[in-house]
């Protein structure tokens, strides 16, 4: 079955009157639009403060949106089976829209519903499992991606100026904020995606790849300039991360330290890897602008995609049993409108922690 234009509009009402009810779209925020660091009028005197002067900023799509194509009309797509995956003929369904740079690095909730990470108004918004929003979190420094660890530890990236981690539950404080001694901004690249350790550490993308110890001690490690999304196996010996076209793993120490860095799969129909989740069988589901959902085996293997009427950056499991996907899709013009879409899965998502 084709998910077709006049039923993806139709549906699109629907998550739009939803959104607007509950306050939470940028353009029904009283407060200014929160901006990322590139965009600061401070950025300038910070980053003249380092100590390092390296080259100009590095790009990533969770650093901002540039002008890309107008997107606004969803693609007709057939989903076809991925054994033990998805079923064929399954159909995309419109949860929840807002227009901006609003929807990212979104986790699964126990009831059934997700977190997202708001960057335009500095929101953390719950998007249960029927469908309605509400501001869960408030007053952030331009929130990114969101992770929740095994013990229920919340935390999400600040990407504004002076950036950090910052830990939401069971307390509000900085994780971290500063690498070798100079603030995280001095790297010149916005502090990207997420996933945090049952040690009480998180694992970051920010032109590299990055561990905060539960102590706030920041570490980079192996070469991976094109990285994003991140996520831990379920068992946490593995760490895998997008890196352009390619799937990186790293093996994951007892100290959390990583090893052994490696090229672990290859992304199909010359897509960019963007955010990724990973289910109870340890496949991996990263979101690429093919566009869709490519699915890799935890073998390496890759199993087959699931193609999205829209390009997607970010993905996770919930609803009910956890066997719903929920995935972020964007475009429309100058690539500020973000589009929360579900579809029916065969596969169970991890239930050990919210991704």
């Amino acid at each position: 079955m084709k998910l077709t234009a006049t039923l993806a509009v139709a549906l699109g009402v629907i998550g739009a009157a939803i959104a607007f009810s509950q306050a939470v779209d940028p353009s029904k925020n009283k407060q200014p639009p929160d901006v990322q660091a590139p965009q600061d009028p401070g950025e300038a005197a910070v980053l003249a403060a380092c100590k390092v002067q390296p080259p100009a900023r590095a790009g990533a799509r969770g650093g901002g949106r540039g002008r890309g194509p107008a997107e606004s009309a969803p693609k007709d797509i057939t989903v076809k089976e991925i054994p033990g995956v998805i079923a064929a003929g399954q159909t995309w369904k419109v949860a929840w829209e807002a227009s901006g740079n609003n929807s990212d690095g979104i986790i699964g909730t126990k009831d059934g519903g997700i977190l997202i990470a708001q960057n335009n108004n500095g929101n953390i918004v719950k998007l249960d499992k029927d469908g309605k929003a509400s501001i869960a979190y408030s007053g952030l420094n331009t929130s990114g991606a969101v992770s929740m660890n095994k013990k229920g530890a919340l935390f999400v990236n600040q990407r504004g100026l002076r950036a950090s981690i910052l830990e939401l539950a069971p307390k509000r404080q900085t994780l971290a904020d500063m690498y070798n001694g100079e603030p995280l901004d001095c790297l010149r690249t916005v502090l990207n995606d997420l996933s945090a350790d049952s040690k009480g550490g998180a694992y970051f993308t920010m032109g590299g790849v990055y561990y905060a110890s539960p102590k706030g001690v920041v570490t980079k490690y192996g070469n991976v300039p094109g990285s994003n999304g991140i996520i831990l196996s379920p068992d946490e010996k593995i760490l895998y991360v997008t890196n352009g076209p390619v799937l990186v793993a790293f093996d994951v120490q007892p100290d959390g330290s990583l090893t052994n860095q490696r090229d672990f799969a290859k992304l199909e129909g010359g897509g960019s890897g963007d955010g990724s989740t990973i289910d109870s069988e340890g496949r991996i589901y990263v979101s690429t602008s093919a566009p869709g959902i490519q699915v890799i085996g935890p073998d390496g293997k890759y199993l087959g995609i699931i193609p999205t009427p829209h390009d997607v950056i970010s993905a996770a499991f919930s609803g009910p049993g956890k066997k719903t996907l929920y995935v972020v899709g964007w475009g429309g013009f100058n690539n500020q409108h973000d589009w929360i879409m579900t579809i029916p899965m065969l596969a169970q998502g991890y239930k050990g922690r919210a991704k």
